[in-house]
């Protein structure tokens, strides 16, 4: 029987997580984090450009605020009727479809003098575990290069150009090139006891932060345990046909080799029936090549991370978050004559 360890630390003295990445994926994933420790910072994209943070960035001029929203979200420690006004989308007039914790963001963007003041401002009033930050203050857009030939230029337009030109996607940057990092993000990645990728979209909400200038770098010096979070299903118009290899190996053709030491896969079945109706779309469950993924310098580690909500496939928040404290637990440095006994972890035999 494997031998694991268990999490025996106040939230409070948790270990220091820098979490990359945007979208659904990583909020998902802070929700169960900020059960276990309350030293995290989330690093987000800041490329959208569709929907309504695509509206406002193009109003306001302003970063898109939606990634950073759901982050602030899910680490917030609020009452429930502003959970609810956070969450509020309208849905008539010519504000239908914009959530009110993007105007919110928006309006103290107009007030603050930076716009990462701005979220650092939301997030004293959400009363967040954590921090939220930027990657960037810069105003960038994503362009996509396909194996064909063919580009184009904005995030929301990458799923329709990969549909027409029926190809992989050679590679994303950012225009303008090399944007500079916000330097608390880079504090954050230098103090990080354990850095995680995603889980997310891969070329347009994991990557992009890797183009930022700073980041990578400040990655690769960093001693701490650097984990990837595999997503559970391919995904439709980005990443058809990819293995967990594929995934790997685009995030070190966009940064460098050997960037992360871990890959953190699911290992939950996924019903059938809902495998089949992903299957109608071109999506099925991402394939661990574990051969390959060593190849490349990773340790696949496969556990029961996902499940099934409304007929689709999410990483549980719960479960992710405590897979990540065990990994850390496992392979991160322990802490002799802590103040919590001999030694921060205790071994136990999991049955």
């Amino acid at each position: 029987m494997e031998q694991r360890v268990s999490y025996h630390v106040p939230r409070e003295y948790g270990p220091r997580v820098a979490v990359i990445g945007g979208g659904h994926g990583l909020s998902t994933m802070l929700r169960g984090l900020k059960q276990y420790t309350e030293n995290i910072s989330a690093i987000v994209t800041v490329a959208d450009d569709g929907g309504g943070s695509g509206m406002l960035r193009q109003d306001l001029g302003m970063p898109p605020p939606g990634d950073i929203r759901n982050c602030m979200e899910a680490l917030a420690n609020t009452e429930p009727l502003m959970s609810q006004l956070m969450h509020y989308r309208f849905t008539e007039g010519a504000l239908a479809g914009q959530s009110f914790g993007n105007l919110f963001l928006a309006a103290l963007n107009g007030i603050s003098p930076s716009f990462d003041a701005a979220v650092s401002r939301m997030s004293e009033v959400l009363a967040i575990t954590g921090r939220v930050l930027p990657v960037t203050t810069a105003d960038v857009q994503l362009e996509a290069e396909f194996e064909n030939g063919a580009s184009v230029v904005g995030e929301s337009k990458i799923f329709y150009c990969k549909k027409r030109e029926d190809c992989r996607i050679k590679q994303v940057r950012l225009l303008p090139e090399h944007p500079k990092a916000l330097a608390e993000a880079i504090t954050a990645l230098r103090r990080a006891d354990m850095i995680v990728l995603g889980p997310g979209s891969l070329y347009t909400s994991v990557i992009p932060n890797l183009l930022v200038d700073g980041i990578v770098e400040t990655i690769q010096a960093s001693s701490a345990l650097k984990i990837y979070v595999g997503n559970v299903m391919t995904q439709e118009g980005e990443t058809e046909g990819y293995t967990v290899s594929d995934h790997i190996a685009a995030i070190f053709h966009h940064s460098a080799p050997g960037l992360v030491d871990i890959c953190l896969c699911n290992s939950s079945p996924i019903p059938k029936a809902v495998a089949a109706r992903y299957a109608e779309e071109g999506a099925e469950p991402l394939r661990a090549d574990v051969d390959a993924c060593a190849a490349l310098g990773v340790e696949v580690i496969n556990r029961p991370v996902a499940m099934v909500e409304d007929g689709y496939v999410r990483h549980h928040p719960v479960h992710l978050a405590r897979e990540l404290m065990l990994l850390h637990a496992e392979r991160g440095v322990r802490i002799a004559g802590s103040r919590f006994g001999d030694s921060v972890y205790k071994k136990e035999r999991q049955k």
